[in-house]
């Protein structure tokens, strides 16, 4: 008894230590309550949109993506000595030159030059010279709590909070996905909790409003949402759906068909082949609609190009699955994709620029299809990254960081710009105004709330049910906003 009532202590305790660390956000993450508070404050009508978010897993160097060509560039070169982009050919006249539009910060700025397809994107030139300027970069983004100064981050009282984690793979992934960086222990995220109170009032329910190309994700993730996960090739099932007993994989398939298909007593085994069987018809809804897709108005150099890689071959189902959402019964929903390999500690320079020019090819090709697609006008994209770079080079790369550039593009974005503030990027020891130390970690200036706040108001959150969706989002109250809408 003594044991017993020891355990039900530890658990009451344990319990309570729970509800403690998630306070603050209990009445903002009941979502499903707040899904029937808010039905009566969302439009109605027949418009579209989708939110794409493609991740680029490791942590891009995307200091090395964004370049100040101006007087600035030497101060980058400094800072980063071997892993400067043009440091012996050609310096800044190295970059490819990207046009801003002329209401923005005036600066001059480069792309790496295996992104020629992005600046065309950036310029309305190439390509994009029929339908003007497509992409826009958010400088210098990262997690925050709240705004925070470099004295800050360094006041040894820790006066300020900062994301938990910080420069942990795993931890920052999972904070751009929850934006919770002060380290709640949530199991949704910010795309899931969207759908947590769009859902129901946008969609039909036929399909998910969350589907992912990369598997299981947290971004997506809600109280009441659960990802639809597909692959390139389409709907998620087994191959070779036959009942044939001269089968193999026919008479594997009559298992799982059995299995899932059973009454269980177990009350465990009878909630996993419920679920089962749930999957199974919503991936069968998705096949049946998605294989009925009109392809026929892609150029083949198009196609090819998408299906020449991973990353393009998730972009091109992406397309095809916002061409056939209103058959899907959505009107509101979001796509996950995600490029891992951007760890680059060593051989940053060569397996970048090769990595880049994949990606630079791939993102213009897909922004063409949904231009014939007809559905341009109602899709952002936006990239995603576990965090920044250090300035510094360790000999033969670069380390983890926290500030990053991020790229947003689709018709609806204001194109041709660098929006936020770009940082200093002279080292903390040359007095550099935005490095932590530590190899040159910049401070980020704009906050992941601030640009994924901006998407969501876009999508159809309104301003009383925000909170719900981005906690954090009332704590940057007084910082500028992005502007990234058009």
């Amino acid at each position: 008894m003594k044991s017993l009532k020891s355990r039900r202590q530890f658990l009451g305790e344990a319990s309570c230590a729970s509800i403690g660390c998630i306070s603050t956000l209990s009445s903002l993450l009941n979502l499903k309550l707040a899904n029937q508070a808010a039905a009566s404050n969302l439009t109605t009508g027949d418009d579209c949109k989708t939110l794409v978010c493609v991740l680029l897993a490791g942590g891009c160097d995307t200091f090395n993506l964004l370049v100040r060509r101006d007087a600035e560039y030497d101060t980058y070169a400094a800072s980063r000595t071997d892993m400067a982009l043009g440091h012996n050919a050609g310096g800044a006249s190295a970059l490819l030159n990207l046009n801003q539009a002329p209401d923005n910060d005036g600066n001059q700025y480069g792309l790496h030059p295996s992104c020629p397809e992005l600046a065309e994107m950036f310029n309305g030139t190439g390509a994009f010279s029929g339908h003007g300027r497509r992409l826009s970069f958010v400088a210098n983004i990262g997690t925050l709590v709240q705004p925070l100064t470099v004295a800050q981050y360094t006041d040894p009282n820790n006066t300020v909070p900062v994301p938990k984690s910080l420069f942990s793979h795993i931890d920052q992934i999972n904070q751009w996905q929850t934006s919770l960086p002060q380290g709640i222990p949530e199991l949704t995220g910010w795309a899931g909790r969207m759908a947590d109170l769009l859902h129901s009032s946008y969609n039909t329910e036929a399909t998910s409003m969350s589907i992912s190309l990369a598997g299981n994700n947290v971004f997506q993730i809600g109280k009441q949402t659960l990802q639809l996960a597909i692959t390139s090739n389409g709907a998620l099932l087994p191959s070779g759906n036959t009942p044939s007993l001269n089968s193999t994989t026919g008479r594997k398939n009559l298992g799982i068909d059995s299995l899932i298909s059973a009454t269980y007593n177990n009350m465990i085994q009878d909630a996993f082949a419920s679920h089962m069987r749930s999957s199974f018809d919503a991936q069968e809804a998705f096949k049946a609609v998605y294989d009925a897709i009109d392809t026929s108005a892609v150029p083949s150099t198009l196609e090819d190009t998408l299906n020449s890689s991973n990353i393009g071959k998730q972009l091109y189902t992406a397309a095809k699955t916002i061409k056939a959402r209103q058959e899907l019964g959505l009107r509101r929903n979001t796509i996950f994709i995600q490029r891992g390999g951007w760890d680059h500690h060593g051989e940053l320079l060569n397996t970048q620029a090769g990595m880049l020019a994949e990606l630079s090819e791939a993102i213009a090709a897909y922004q063409q299809v949904l231009e014939i697609f007809g559905v341009a006008e109602d899709v952002i994209s936006f990239t995603a990254s576990d965090f920044g770079r250090t300035l510094r080079s360790n000999g033969r790369g670069t380390d983890h960081a926290w500030g990053g550039n991020q790229m947003i593009w689709g018709a609806p974005v204001a194109a041709g710009k660098v929006h936020g503030t770009f940082p200093d990027l002279a080292l903390s020891e040359n007095g550099g105004v935005d490095d932590i130390g530590l190899g040159g970690r910049i401070l980020p200036t704009t906050s992941t709330d601030k640009f994924f706040g901006e998407m969501a108001t876009w999508f159809g959150v309104g301003s009383g049910d925000m909170p719900a969706v981005l906690p954090n989002l009332s704590n940057f109250s007084t910082e500028p906003d992005l502007n990234l809408l058009g």
